[in-house]
């Protein structure tokens, strides 16, 4: 076991006890995404949740679309949550399932609710619906058309399914308790009318099920021993209960409610992060500001790291308030610091002439892959008379203790020698272009013998540098739950520095970086080569995470 899994599961530890004194023979769990969006860090811990649970007591997980409303959903969604589940390293059990599979089966059902005195076609309006139903405080009233007849119910409902009335005029309801100090339960609706075609029956069906009637039996149909789902639907389960028992249903599945993910600076509203794509304010479903798994593996995390975090945070049934996102930024840092290799590059080059090596100067050291990784290839770095240094690592009057390139100071350039700053050149603006510096020949892999140079500078060779496109993103939002106060317009957090693009230069060795190469570029932080955008002659990284990780440092204070 990693050292992660002892984190909190009340979940793993009833599976186990269940196992244990012979209830079931094997697990079965299942991953039930909407296809009418892309999924997220949410949607990640439900699937590390019900596969890990799977994977670990040797039982199945399904993945099934919860497909009952057409009009939302569509192919790509489905292909990105399969693609999703795949890259996170899982594999569901069988073929992939859709609640469309078993409509015929739900329609039948109904039709056995009907029989039994338990459901019934109502007239009533959506706004009509809603105002019979009552509130928190006061009950229900029964719907005028409570009381039809079997026959006429059965007729209604046949003509309901082949189109013969319009959107809106009439829905199936279970008849359980108007009263019911759950809301749940005051005669819910089972079908709707939808003239819409559906992506896996095309246009055979006109009514489609409510999630609620849909949900349960499905589990059912599929030998699902635990449902497991978040604690939104706990108000949920008597209704799912009570289809279950008023069904020939062939097996019964238990549903068992944890808290949601609830992450500071992040959305994971899939309404709200479908208004960010549509309207502009991010670049598509995969954009890595969101909290999507696809946005997130194009910044940069991997399999492992997400899997971690998830491990990370547990499962409970308390509502543990807001995680904090630096503990999914240690997550990746953790991965990426054991598995990346290193690479150096300057996002803001300023050029430095080495005055006193000669213009056609030029040799190459062989650097190691990662520090303490032997199995990765060395990098070959030339160096040369002129290279560039960020420059934010240089200052004309630093203040004490700045340990970087002054005017008469000294620093060691990484893997390489000693320079010292003797020259400043600005543009007629005052800016400054170029610094020129003199090396100390005698100071290649050891210190000078009468004095002390503590800073040490990443750098590139002017003349063999790869030009390169850096994303620098951060946080979507400035706050810390930008739709906490629910009456006003969570746009208005949005981080105006979320994505800041520079041009800079890289080592020789990340000309050869395919798609989704990681790389910590030193002392600037962790880089992925974009899926996307990235190509030979146009290479683009984006920033998965900077270099400090203060969760480890709230830990330690632990």
């Amino acid at each position: 076991m990693t050292e992660t899994t002892s984190a909190p599961n009340f979940i793993r530890n009833q599976i186990h006890e269940e196992l244990e004194a012979g209830r079931h023979d094997k697990i079965v769990t299942r991953f039930p995404p909407h296809p009418n969006g892309f999924l997220h860090i949410g949607h990640a811990k439900s699937i590390c949740l019900n596969f890990g649970l799977a994977e670990q007591f040797g039982g199945d997980c399904n993945l099934r679309f919860d497909d009952t409303n057409p009009e939302k959903e569509e192919q790509a969604y489905i292909d990105a949550i399969k693609e999703d589940v795949n890259w996170l390293g899982f594999e569901w059990a069988g073929e992939v399932r859709f609640a469309s599979d078993y409509f015929d089966q739900l329609y039948a059902w109904a039709q056995h609710l009907v029989r039994d005195g338990k459901a019934y076609v109502d007239d009533l309006s959506p706004d009509e619906i809603r105002e019979y139903r009552g509130t928190l405080t006061e009950p229900g009233r029964p719907s005028p058309y409570r009381e039809r007849g079997v026959e006429e119910n059965l007729d209604l409902l046949e003509r309901m399914r082949v189109g013969e009335f319009a959107e809106g005029e009439k829905v199936l309801r279970a008849k359980i308790d108007m009263a019911s100090p759950n809301i749940n339960l005051r005669d819910p609706i089972l079908y709707r009318i939808r003239h819409a075609s559906h992506h896996q029956t095309g246009d055979k069906w006109k009514i489609y099920p409510s999630y609620d009637f849909t949900h349960g039996q499905s589990d059912a149909l599929e030998g699902v021993t635990h449902s497991l789902c978040s604690l939104e639907f706990e108000d949920h389960r008597p209704l799912y209960d009570w289809f279950l028992e008023n069904l020939p249903v062939p097996s019964r599945p238990r549903q068992i409610e944890f808290a949601r993910l609830n992450l500071n600076y992040t959305l994971t509203s899939k309404r709200k992060l479908k208004l960010l794509v549509e309207q502009g304010y991010v670049d598509g479903w995969d954009d890595p500001r969101l909290p999507t798994i696809s946005g997130m593996r194009r910044r940069g995390y991997t399999p492992a790291s997400i899997r971690k975090f998830c491990e990370m945070i547990g499962v409970t049934r308390a509502d543990g308030g807001l995680v904090d996102i630096a503990m999914l930024y240690h997550a990746i840092r953790s991965d990426l610091e054991d598995n990346a290799p290193r690479a150096m590059c300057v996002l803001k080059p300023l050029k430095v002439v080495l005055t006193n090596v000669p213009e056609d100067h030029e040799e190459v050291y062989e650097v190691a892959g990662h520090p303490a990784r032997d199995d990765m290839p060395v990098r070959r770095v030339p160096f040369t008379r002129e290279v560039y240094i960020d420059r934010d690592d240089f200052m004309e009057d630093p203040p004490k203790k700045f340990f970087r390139l002054a005017p008469g100071k000294e620093v060691r350039l990484r893997n390489s020698y000693v320079i010292r700053c003797d020259e400043v050149i600005k543009d007629d603006e005052g800016e400054v272009t170029e610094l020129r510096c003199s090396v100390d020949f005698d100071t290649l892999g050891k210190n000078p013998e009468d004095r002390k140079v503590k800073g040490v500078l990443h750098w590139v060779s002017a003349t063999h540098g790869v030009p390169l496109e850096v994303r620098l993103y951060d946080n979507l939002f400035q706050v810390e739950q930008p739709d906490k106060d629910r009456d006003a317009d969570f746009l208005e957090h949005l981080n105006p520095e979320s994505l800041v693009t520079v041009q800079g230069f890289g080592e020789p060795s990340l000309a050869d970086a395919g798609p989704e190469s990681r790389y910590q570029f030193e002392r600037v932080g962790y880089f992925c080569a974009d899926r996307y955008a990235s190509r030979p002659d146009h290479l683009v990284f984006n920033r998965t995470v900077g270099l400090k990780d203060t969760w480890a440092k709230i830990k330690k204070k632990g």
